[in-house]
């Protein structure tokens, strides 16, 4: 079973949290470059950082190509007013079927502010309500305190530890990851349901 698309672009509160595309690719090397001693020691992907503007157009071309091809759903964190990312996060397919995983990462200027969990709020909304999911998960390293705080906020359940499953660090061998799953059926009841947001399909037009 495979998932409805999610939307392209959500508003919170606080943030616009949208599909990214190339010219974004500016803003988002400067929130990486400068987040990247607070993302090193939890994003594998930050081992190749940081790269250059080109490589940049290059990844987000890429990222909107799947996006519009259902293969999987990132998106950028905006200020308000779209003039500087505050982070990134997605809807990714790759935890089983009827199914999406919810990443994120903040700004290193922006921690402590609540975000995480308010994009995950928001995503997690959007998966069950517009992608039409069964099941909400968040993945995270056990020893990053402060990134398993906002799962535990939103009413996820802590699932079950798998031994192993993360890529090893330089030098390192493969790490646990703890998975935080949320049902569709538990959504009504959660604190997750009290996120408020608003959707917004590709052409701009505003979704039920």
């Amino acid at each position: 079973m495979g998932v409805a698309p999610p939307p392209y672009r959500l508003e919170t509160e606080r943030l616009v949290v949208r599909c990214w595309n190339p010219g974004d690719a500016p803003a988002a090397k400067e929130a990486i470059d400068a987040s990247l001693d607070h993302l090193r020691p939890w994003m594998p992907w930050t081992e190749g950082e940081p790269t250059g503007l080109d490589a940049k157009v290059e990844l987000l071309r890429l990222f909107r190509g799947h996006f519009d091809l259902g293969h999987d759903f990132p998106y950028g964190i905006w200020s308000p007013d779209e003039s500087r990312v505050l982070g990134g996060s997605g809807l990714h397919p790759r935890v089983g079927d009827g199914a999406l995983e919810i990443g994120y990462w903040i700004h290193v200027d922006a921690i402590g502010r609540g975000l995480a969990t308010e994009v995950a709020g928001a995503l997690t909304r959007a998966a069950f309500e517009h992608a039409r999911v069964d099941r909400v998960e968040i993945r995270i390293d056990p020893v990053n305190q402060r990134s398993k705080r906002v799962p535990l906020a939103l009413g996820f359940v802590e699932e079950a530890t798998l031994r192993r499953r993360l890529p090893a660090k330089t030098g390192g061998e493969p790490r646990d990851v703890v998975v935080y799953t949320m049902l569709a059926s538990e959504l009504p009841a959660s604190p997750a349901a009290r996120v408020e947001y608003r959707a917004f399909d590709a052409a701009g037009r505003l979704l039920d």
